[in-house]
């Protein structure tokens, strides 16, 4: 059977459990219909990047299924029914990734797979050119400038002269 990755956003405004409870229900309409649940993982209530029905937040749910296409479909229907659902996606897979998804590693784990690009930078710098822990304080600077030939018909320079 094909393999797919479904997510599923839920409304911000009811429990973390009942959107649990949704996996269960939609995991259930799988297994009605000849599929099974490989595996699920609830991801949170989570910031969305715009409005989605004047919510700002969703619970994200993500499902690994194997599944026939036809049962797939048959879940997608009913999550387009139930009102609490905002948004799905199915994606169709070559093979299922083992362990917890992108969404569900930690920080540390994310920062190890980059090769901690940003620790080897080093400091930053500024506008200036100036490394941000080389900011001494530098006394200010004042210029004089010798007098000019436009001074020279004012009568501090007629004093001067004489």
């Amino acid at each position: 059977m094909p393999l797919y990755e479904h997510v599923f956003i839920a409304r911000q405004d009811i429990s973390g459990s009942q959107a649990e409870g949704m996996i269960e229900q939609f995991g259930a309409v799988i297994t009605e219909n000849g599929g099974t649940v490989v595996g699920h993982e609830y991801w949170g209530l989570r910031p969305m990047a715009y409005k989605i029905n004047k919510n700002r937040k969703g619970h994200y749910a993500m499902m690994r299924l194997d599944a026939p296409a036809a049962a797939v479909q048959e879940m997608e229907r009913q999550q387009r029914l139930n009102d609490n659902v905002m948004r799905t996606v199915s994606f169709r897979v070559d093979e299922h990734e083992e362990g917890p998804s992108q969404m569900m590693q930690g920080k540390n784990a994310r920062d190890e797979r980059r090769g901690n690009r940003d620790r080897d930078r080093g400091p930053r710098e500024d506008r200036s050119g100036e490394r941000s822990g080389d900011r001494a304080e530098k006394p200010h600077e004042t210029t004089t400038t010798a007098p000019t030939d436009k001074l020279a018909g004012s009568a501090d320079a007629k004093k001067e002269e004489s």
